[in-house]
């Protein structure tokens, strides 16, 4: 298996690991404690670091002189963290297990944006990077659709231990094959990242400041965060709808049929190397809405299942165009820090949409799930404000290499990183 191979192997099983938390640890909870509340206070706090652990993850991940150790080990604590929490919830104090659920947590930048900024390291630039973002892209949808099916039916024959073992398992298998990865020479590396004796190395703040700087990164920032507090209460949404159509336990269908969707999407529409990822994030967006907005007045769960699907083929390309996005504009110096600061808005977005749609929950369903489709259309309409406007000016290069984060950062020529 090649390195690019590899890497997606580790990508996906790190990923299958993270998307089978949120079921397996209310599961866990409920089987232990008797109380799914507990297990949403775990969920939190697994939650809640990303936004704030994904700039020193982006920084030291950039700074690391032995990348190999940095990744592996990131995962090996992530994997920690998820066995920890298979033995620990439900039987240790509280302020314990919340505490193994905030490390755990705090490693989960690296299992998103993290890996994803090594693509750039593992495939050269021009169409082949674009297709290989958009592999990348599928190993989010893919586990998204198998990680909490695996969960559901090892908790359902065996126990929610044994499902959050196969999680810890998993997670193992990215650490092992992280540590695999063909990651370069640290001559190469400062070579392909900027010559790190002629400039100071990015502080904490050099990610964030290139995400506002960049107009591009700016524009695909803002609108995918807008667009994840949409996602966020998309999952709490379909349960509710499904039980306003007749039928409580078709919830699971509609996001089934989403998650394959955005499979689906990702495979076809994402390896449109033809199409500017920003337009192609855009349609992805609009797309999105309006299938939402059509499921929305479906009158049937057959009827929204197929509007939900539609919804998810639109969606899939949005990953991919936003990983292009962040690769082709980031400032060499500070990509990582900018793949793990988007990530981390993204999450942080999502668990506030999950928040607000139940504190919601008593409107009717339709009206919910509308909401919903509104924020992906504003999400568009946002990104094409932003993108439209000028270009930031740019500082004159002082001194400062191509790659630092105040370098100008525009579309990289040839055989750049």
């Amino acid at each position: 298996m090649g390195g690019f191979g590899r890497y997606l192997a580790a990508a996906l099983a790190a990923r299958f690991a993270s998307e089978g938390m949120g079921m397996a640890v209310v599961l866990l909870a409920l089987e232990r404690t008797g109380s799914a509340a507990h297990g949403a206070f775990v969920l939190t706090a697994w939650m809640a670091p990303h936004v704030l652990a994904a700039p020193v993850a982006g920084a030291a991940a950039g700074r690391a002189r032995r990348p190999r150790l940095f990744y592996a080990g990131a995962l090996a604590g992530f994997t920690a963290a998820v066995a920890g929490l298979a033995a620990l919830l439900g039987r240790a104090p509280v302020p314990v297990v919340l505490a193994v659920a905030v490390l755990g947590g705090s490693c989960g930048p690296v299992v998103t944006g993290g890996l994803s900024s090594l693509v750039a390291g593992l495939v050269p630039e021009g169409p082949g990077r674009d297709r290989a973002y958009g592999w990348d892209a599928s190993t989010y949808n893919a586990a998204a659709v198998t990680a909490p099916a695996v969960v559901s039916l090892a908790g359902a024959a065996l126990s929610a231990g044994p499902a959050m073992g196969v999680l810890a398992l998993s997670a193992a298998l990215a650490a092992a094959l992280a540590a695999s990865l063909p990651y370069g020479a640290p001559e190469a590396r400062e070579e392909a990242y900027g010559d790190r004796g002629a400039a100071p190395r990015p502080g904490l703040g050099a990610g964030l400041a290139a995400l506002w700087r960049v107009r591009e990164l700016r524009a695909i920032t803002s609108a995918t965060t807008l667009a994840f507090v949409g996602v966020g209460a998309l999952t709490t949404t379909s349960v509710l709808l499904a039980r306003g159509l007749g039928s409580p336990g078709a919830g699971g269908v509609l996001m089934t049929a989403f998650a394959l969707g955005a499979l689906a999407g990702s495979l076809t529409l994402g390896r449109m190397t033809s199409v500017a990822p920003g337009r192609l994030a855009r349609w992805g967006m609009a797309g999105t809405g309006v299938a939402l907005a059509a499921a929305a007045f479906a009158p049937s769960v057959a009827l929204t299942a197929a509007a939900f699907a539609a919804a998810g083929v639109a969606d899939g390309p949005l990953l991919t165009a936003t990983l292009r996005i962040r690769s082709e504009h980031a400032p060499a110096a500070v990509r990582t820090q900018v793949f793990t600061l988007g990530a981390g808005l993204k999450v942080t977005a999502a668990s506030t949409g999950a928040a607000l749609v139940g504190l919601a929950a008593a409107a009717p369903p339709w009206t919910l799930l509308l909401g919903i489709a509104v924020l992906q259309l504003a999400a568009a309409a946002l990104h094409l404000l932003v993108a439209a406007r000028g270009r930031v000016a740019r500082l004159p290069v002082t001194g400062r290499s191509a790659g630092s984060a105040t370098a100008p950062a525009g579309r990289r020529t040839p055989g750049g990183p």
